[in-house]
């Protein structure tokens, strides 16, 4: 009886306490901008009974928490086995290259495949070269994305052909005069115009003034605007905007390298089919899991769309597109998992469009999916960990015990929304529950920006507290 009667009091003092934390986590949430729209909610993994909920909406843009998704569609269809192949085949005396959309694929890669072909004794080309680009098809950008963000590299498109993750590095450096100077790498075949200045902080203030990038046809680039007076000179990444136009121009580059001649061209396209067509030699990415953990990690938008097109010309034994993959997507997801995702809206695999919208029940259906087959999936442990890896090493709200190593969780984040999904482990390392934090239409005051810690997050550190202390509670 005495068991029994102990039992009931401490049940009935974690409820206590568990209904007073919830309440200011309510009142700490008040403290966001005034039309902000969210989802908090916790299941239990060993009864999918729900621990811990507030909201004032479900439907959400899911910004890169959709990689989940299509990590989860990418090892269903295409198995841990998958890997991209980059062909070089011979036609008569036409050569190609048939790209796959490797997101991995690099120059040097390129190169081995044309060293190998004159190792064979073949110096001189006598017909053309083709790079072919059949395995996608249809718009290389997904509708939604940020227009303002197409010149850097997280905006890349996502085309069949794929080299150097579509990005090319580069640096700005301030002078005392007033001007600025670019520096590009010479191996690297983009053009930059450079209008902008040095200023000083006082200068930029009544200027109203930044740096702005401007991305034109055929990789040509304008840098104007303000920056402010500096000692080290500004990393700058340039997303490639014509992959193809690119590799075309470093595929003449290698030829030289090699001191190879070719009396035709470097034409883009799949070439007509003319004779015996073989294949010389071919490059392999890394296999499916390697290529989703930095996915997931790295939160690789390019890596995400590419595995996405891929899926739609797999599926549908065609060239791949945003259309066909986020429908491969779909049906993948709901013939296996039962989970339907009808009602949610894709238009590309990486979350970065905003036109993406996904209800927050949803996705924890998909978690509490993965987490039951993930001794086959292996996908919980591809996701970064709370102030220890990826994306969430230096979340400011994720850093310090006992939240750090605590959670494996992806976040996704576009201008206004901050979301967050994943497992919260407990003190033995074993994932207890899981968890959707949705946060969309966040505009905080300039005296919300100005606050230390901000409240986002003190809001995620208090959420993400309770659900740890839920899961030692129930240890």
């Amino acid at each position: 009886m005495r068991l029994i009667l102990l039992s009931l009091a401490f049940s009935s003092l974690f409820l206590s306490l568990q209904a007073q934390a919830q309440q200011d986590f309510k009142t700490q949430v008040s403290t966001l901008s005034p039309y902000v729209r969210y989802h908090f909610e916790a299941q239990a993994l060993d009864s999918n009974e729900t621990t811990f909920k507030h909201a004032n909406g479900d439907y959400f843009p899911p910004a890169s928490t959709l990689k989940v998704i299509t990590a989860l569609a990418a090892t269903i269809k295409l198995g841990d086995d998958f890997r991209f192949a980059t062909r070089l085949r011979q036609s008569n005396t036409n050569y190609s290259i048939q790209f796959s959309g490797d997101p991995s694929l690099k120059t040097r890669d390129l190169k081995t495949l044309l060293l190998k072909l004159k190792q064979r004794g073949v110096t001189h080309i006598r017909g053309d070269l083709w790079l072919d680009d059949s395995a996608f098809d249809g718009f290389e950008k997904a509708t939604g994305w940020p227009w303002n963000a197409i010149g850097v590299c997280y905006s890349a498109p996502s085309s069949a052909i794929n080299l150097d993750h579509n990005c090319v590095p580069a640096s700005i450096y301030s002078r005392k005069k007033g001007n600025t100077r670019i520096y590009v790498p010479e191996q690297y075949p983009i053009h930059v115009e450079n209008k902008s200045i040095t200023v000083t902080k006082q200068q930029q203030e009544t200027q109203h003034c930044e740096l702005d990038l401007q991305a034109r046809h055929e990789n040509r680039y304008v840098i104007s605007g303000c920056l402010l007076q500096r000692k080290q000179p500004l990393p700058l990444k340039f997303a490639i905007q014509d992959t193809k136009k690119y590799t075309q121009r470093m595929i003449y580059r290698i030829l030289n390298q090699l001191k190879m001649t070719i009396d035709g061209r470097v034409r883009i396209g799949k070439p007509s089919q003319r004779g015996q067509t073989h294949t010389i030699a071919i490059h392999y990415s890394k296999p499916l899991p390697q290529l989703l953990s930095k996915m997931l990690k790295k939160s690789d938008n390019l890596y995400a769309d590419s595995l996405t097109k891929t899926l739609g010309r797999v599926s549908f034994h065609q060239a791949g597109s945003y259309r066909n993959g986020t429908a491969a997507i779909k049906q993948i997801i709901e013939s296996t998992t039962g989970v339907s995702l009808k009602q949610a809206k894709l238009v590309d695999g990486s979350g970065l469009s905003r036109d993406n919208r996904i209800a927050a029940s949803t996705m924890l259906s998909i978690l509490q999916y993965i987490y039951k087959h993930d001794a086959q999936l292996q996908l919980i442990g591809l996701l970064p960990r709370s102030g220890v890896s990826g994306t969430l090493k230096y979340r400011r709200s994720l850093m310090r015990s006992p939240i750090k190593g605590a959670l494996a969780a992806k976040s996704g984040t576009l201008y206004g929304t901050h979301n967050l999904i994943g497992f919260v482990y407990n003190a033995a390392g074993v994932p207890t529950s899981t968890f959707v934090q949705y946060i969309t239409d966040n505009f905080p005051s300039q005296a919300q920006r100005d606050a230390r810690p901000a409240p986002l997050t003190v809001v995620e550190q208090r959420f993400y507290r309770q659900l740890i202390e839920q899961a030692r509670l129930t240890q």
